[in-house]
């Protein structure tokens, strides 16, 4: 693992400049999908943190064009990305929750543009059948891939209670198949589920680990204004983590994790007139901060011991 800028733990930025010798961005797009817990065939509303607009706040508009959403995101950051590579991420929704067809269709069509070196899809582990799992292996072979799965925690209980629609053997057998197809996959977590305590959270580190997760996306849990999960909130007032918690937990899992597993996110940041709770997370480069020098007084407790 090669430590760049001094970093304590192997990021996707250290892991492209391995890999591309560059720093490679990634642009947020919307494929038009929706969710099996959202559309009545697991459920209705979705997960209660998600807000109508999904997961993704910075994604491109699903009523242009795939191409024209690449192209607009190239725009609006082309003072950072200069002549970079960028990374096709099928972000919001469920985007593998459709015809094979129409799934060819819009990958392809990202990376057929001249800047994608590569493309990320984010779905759920109940929504990769033996057809789309074809696809994904075709392109896999092909170009530089990798599948993002929402576990978020593995307590079934939680999860049956944040709406998840789906068990903790799911992704295990999801997990499982795409090992034997060698197709990257990162799991997303979060940290301050209600009724989740620090054991649990360590437990959700440890089963992603163990399942052969490529990298790992650590969140921390947004209460978006007009979510189930606001109205829960506001109901029982549960417990959200103060700052200094969550950067805790947050060194204690990376203290965990293999030295070659890639951390795609440490943090989550949500549009500023949405966020309830905690309002600290808008702050994310403090919170950035807090964990590189909870990092160092970890790594110097380190040596004094030895």
């Amino acid at each position: 693992m090669v430590k760049y800028n001094n970093r304590r733990f192997y990021s996707l930025n250290d892991y492209f400049k391995d890999t591309f010798e560059e720093k490679i961005f990634k642009v947020s797009l919307d494929g038009g999908f929706t969710c099996p817990n959202r559309d009545g065939k697991v459920a209705h509303g979705g997960c209660i943190f998600c807000s109508d607009a999904g997961s993704g706040d910075f994604a491109g508009n699903r009523r242009k064009s795939i191409t024209e959403q690449i192209d607009e995101q190239l725009e609006f950051m082309k003072d950072k990305i200069k002549d970079n590579k960028v990374i096709a991420y099928f972000q919001n929704f469920t985007n593998t929750y459709g015809e094979v067809k129409y799934l060819r269709q819009i990958y392809y069509e990202a990376l057929n543009h001249p800047k994608v070196i590569g493309l990320a899809i984010g779905t759920r582990p109940d929504c990769i059948d033996d057809d789309v799992l074809q696809l994904l292996e075709e392109i896999n072979q092909n170009y530089f891939f990798w599948l993002e799965l929402g576990l978020q925690t593995i307590d079934d209980k939680v999860a049956k209670l944040i709406n998840r629609g789906y068990d903790l053997p799911v992704y295990l057998n999801a997990a499982k198949k795409l090992k034997e197809k060698n197709i990257k996959f990162v799991t997303h977590m979060i940290i301050g589920l209600p009724n989740e305590e620090r054991e649990d959270i360590l437990k959700t580190a440890k089963c992603i680990v163990d399942s052969g997760a490529w990298g790992i996306k650590i969140h921390s849990l947004h209460i978006i204004k007009g979510t189930r999960l606001e109205k829960l909130y506001n109901e029982i007032k549960f417990k959200v983590f103060t700052m200094e918690e969550y950067v805790e937990m947050v060194v204690t899992i990376l203290k965990s994790l293999p030295e070659n597993m890639v951390v795609h996110r440490v943090t989550g940041d949500g549009k500023k007139e949405e966020v309830v709770e905690p309002l600290w997370s808008l702050n994310k480069r403090k919170v950035l901060n807090e964990i590189e020098k909870e990092l160092k007084k970890r790594e110097y407790m380190q040596m004094e011991d030895e």
